[in-house]
């Protein structure tokens, strides 16, 4: 659909200044063991320089894409921000879904709006894993820049990024500062490589991502031209350095031990009172289930609430740059012209199915919140149509007027966001080991359908979970006569659908009702 942009030259005056401002004040601020960002950090071509390159159509919106790593769907309740700029301002949507829910493939997905098992960044470690799995010439922001699109990227990008190479740009970005794997997770003492140079500015690595996303924006090289700006946090990310009260082994229970976040100093404690979330599958699990695992003990259950106080409390830090960007959105007369998208690689369990983590095929792993506002799309509506990470970069695209390099699994969803339209989806979903993994050895595939969660783990038997009667998926129905067809149609789109690519893939709403058997 096409949207008008209003430019004027008091408005790219504007942003220039902004742009000085910070640059004189908060992001030179520096310590005996970090640098200030430098006045040359974001020195890109200058407009004379960006001639050359293509331009995007009269009318072509902005678009920012804000992602936390490890959001749950729970965490949104504490992101005030959020709720208020973006979700009271746009559209919510209830069943975001991260297919391959851990962060490598994840990102991947946002990078090429393909399935993992296409894109082949299939996990963390090892084969097929990490940042050297990943081909980048043909992704997301190469094709924008083909379409005109000034690309911005700022935070965490693929894990293992910059372990061989600190100084590697990938393609496709016109400003790209990333943080330096395995600095990425410090939180406090954080190197970026910054459009080639090295630099390690003192501060809390949300503030300093934060402070950076508002320089480049106010500081673009050609301000007439429309831009992609993808900020990455790295909270709620587990991350150091250690603090006084994060849990610690006890010669009783040493299974205690959990890994947490670090929030902002100003943040710390703020939720001490917190407890985790009241719902049926804390600390209970699953029922016939391949990843079932024994009781936890009280030591740990104590643990695991002190790591989700201090999620929560890392979230704040986004919340307020949220907060911050739209602001400078709206300071450079740029807001009402950008589609604002708020989300997360994948979820999170604090205790959920008696798990901590992600990967599994779980609703808290594979929920991931989607918040989006923009031109034509309705204010402080939600929608229960299920949308993917894959989904968004082949939104991002289509709206963009870009024509993808790849073969995009992913589905321009905004139309249906503009029309209000919901309806069921059938969502392949999959996964692979965190430390290696070959196309054809998936710890599990299986397909996510309305309320319906179909997994076949490898070497193992299927397991069905009916949200809608079981919204904790505490009981495997697979092997009950009433859900006998419903397994069935699950399973052939299971088969179907594992390996898709493409038009092969479900592209469309499904017309399908599924329903247990009366009995």
């Amino acid at each position: 659909m096409p949207h008008r942009r209003s430019r004027h030259r008091a408005r790219n005056t504007a942003a220039w200044a902004v742009g000085t401002l910070l640059l004189a004040t908060g992001l030179q601020a520096c310590s005996d063991n970090g640098d200030a960002l430098p006045d040359d950090l974001g020195k890109r071509p200058s407009s004379s320089q960006a001639q050359g390159q293509p331009r995007a159509p009269q009318g072509a919106a902005n678009v920012v894409l804000i992602t936390a790593d490890d959001m749950s769907i729970d965490d949104v309740a504490h992101m005030p921000h959020l709720q208020r700029l973006v979700g009271e301002r746009g559209v919510t949507i209830e069943d975001g879904l991260a297919p391959t829910p851990i962060c490598v493939p994840a990102r991947a997905s946002l990078l090429t709006g393909q399935y993992a098992h296409n894109h082949t960044a299939l996990t963390i470690n090892g084969r097929n894993g990490g940042f050297k799995s990943f081909e980048d010439e043909d992704t997301l922001p190469v094709w924008l820049q083909e379409a005109g699109y000034d690309t911005l990227f700022v935070g965490k990008y693929l894990n293992g990024y910059g372990e061989n190479d600190q100084t590697y740009l990938p393609p496709g970005w016109s400003d790209f500062r990333a943080s330096i794997d395995y600095s990425t997770y410090s939180f406090t003492d954080t190197l970026f490589n910054a459009n080639g140079r090295v630099v390690k500015p003192a501060g809390y690595s949300t503030d300093l991502i934060a402070e950076m996303t508002t320089e480049m924006l106010a500081d673009r090289p050609d301000p007439d031209r429309p831009f992609y700006l993808w900020a990455n946090y790295v909270a709620p990310h587990t991350g150091g350095g250690d603090e006084s009260d994060d849990p610690k082994v006890t010669q009783s229970d040493p299974e205690a031990q959990l890994a947490t976040t670090r929030p902002a100093d100003r943040h710390r404690n703020t939720f001490s009172d917190e407890e985790l979330p009241d719902v049926p599958e804390m600390w209970r699990a699953p029922d016939k289930s391949r990843w079932a695992t024994k009781k936890k003990s009280g030591a740990y259950r104590s643990a695991m609430r002190e790591v989700n106080q201090q999620r929560i409390e890392s979230l704040q830090a986004v919340d307020e740059a949220i907060r911050d960007t739209v602001k400078a959105l709206r300071k450079q007369g740029e807001l009402d012209d950008t589609y604002v998208i708020v989300t997360s690689d994948n979820g999170f369990m604090t205790g959920h199915n008696n798990k901590m983590g992600k990967l599994l095929p779980y609703d808290n792993s594979l929920r991931i919140p989607i918040l989006v506002r923009g031109p034509g799309l309705p204010e402080g509506t939600s929608t229960e149509l299920a949308v993917t990470n894959p989904d968004l970069a082949a939104t991002i695209a289509a709206l963009a007027g870009a024509e993808p390099g790849r073969v995009v699994d992913g589905v321009d969803v905004l139309p249906w966001l503009t029309e209000g339209r919901n309806g069921q989806r059938i969502i392949p979903i999959e996964a692979w080991p965190l430390n290696g993994g070959r196309k054809n050895k998936r710890v599990y595939s299986g397909i996510r359908f309305g309320p319906y969660t179909y997994v076949l783990p490898r070497g193992g038997a299927p397991e069905l979970y009916d949200r809608s009667r079981d919204p904790g998926e505490l009981k495997n129905v697979a092997g009950e006569p009433a859900y006998a067809q419903v397994l069935a149609q699950l399973a052939e789109w299971d088969d179907r659908y594992r390996d898709c690519a493409g038009q092969e893939c479900p592209t469309e709403l499904e017309e399908t009702e599924l329903v247990p058997a009366k009995g």
